[in-house]
């Protein structure tokens, strides 16, 4: 009875050793994904009063867990049942990618009048302030479920062929460090000026490393959060692009020659400018109907 308990240990042991290893080696391969995410993200977790970074921020982290809880069930399934259905809702996935990205594109070339009145500011009143954050939580959670397909989607690929309850373990290990590590950058990066502030607080008035550092952090704040929208918007490019080159013959061999990451950035831009004139084209038909 003893042998035989000591041996189910030893079992799950070397269960668990297998995963935490398969685990080290699927975070790597999906390291590239996981980079665009947190540039993505960063992007959308900005621009809140400070009072409001946190509490948005962990918005949206509980929606990016909700996320994972939805789509690693449901990978499961497809991957046992539909694999083929997998593909379809990561192209359409990387089309809503394109499409976002095309947008910003096109707002910064074209502004729009309301662009200026989505600004958080702690100036405006508390209803309109609690009405932009819901609306920027939600964009940032569809946007962090698209872009949790696709890890999802790398990590279950490269443990495809082992047992499901192998499968379940390591990729969910995945999601939740994608999530943790993700956010916890993000929190870092959006806090940056209240930890400078606290730095030249200690210094006590002194000229010295404290002071310093915490100067170059309160400093260099606005100029990350600035190219984080630029990063963010070539991400989503990037990661769309991926999708549709790898997950369509014909867009797989497209521009060959090309480095990698120029081609997914042009396939994903074309598609983004095509998804973006099909929604203007449909919403301005909308609308002269509605006003017949």
């Amino acid at each position: 009875m003893a042998s035989g308990f000591f041996a189910l240990l030893d079992d799950i042991s070397v269960l668990m050793d297998d995963v935490v290893t398969m685990s080290k080696i699927t975070t790597k391969k999906t390291a590239g994904i996981l980079g665009d995410d947190l540039a993505v993200n960063a992007e959308k977790a900005s621009g809140f009063v400070s009072s409001r970074e946190l509490p948005v921020l962990w918005a949206i982290t509980k929606g990016s867990f909700l996320n994972k809880l939805i789509i690693l069930p449901v990978a499961f399934l497809l991957s046992a049942f539909l694999p083929w259905a997998v593909t379809v809702i990561l192209v359409l996935g990387g089309v809503y990618l394109a499409f976002e990205g095309a947008e910003k594109i096109y707002h910064y070339v074209i502004p729009h009048r309301h662009d200026k009145s989505e600004k958080v500011s702690a100036a405006l009143p508390k209803e309109t302030v609690l009405e932009i954050e819901k609306s920027k939580i939600k964009s940032a959670i569809v946007t962090d479920f698209i872009l949790s397909v696709e890890i999802v989607i790398i990590a279950l690929g490269t443990v495809v062929g082992e047992d499901l309850l192998f499968q379940i373990l390591v990729v969910s290990i995945v999601a939740i460090i994608a999530t943790v590590g993700v956010y916890g950058i993000v929190a870092l990066i959006v806090r940056m000026d209240d930890l400078g502030l606290r730095l030249v607080q200690m210094s006590n008035g002194n000229k010295g490393f404290l002071r310093f550092v915490g100067n170059v952090l309160v400093q260099a704040l606005p100029k990350v959060i600035k190219s984080l929208s630029v990063i963010g918007t070539i991400a989503l490019l990037l990661v769309s692009g991926g999708i549709f080159v790898h997950n369509i013959d014909f867009l797989h061999h497209f521009l060959e020659t090309w480095p990698g990451f120029i081609r997914d950035f042009m396939v994903g831009l074309a598609v983004g400018v095509l998804a973006l004139l099909l929604f203007k084209a449909v919403k301005g038909l909308i609308q002269m109907v509605n006003k017949k």
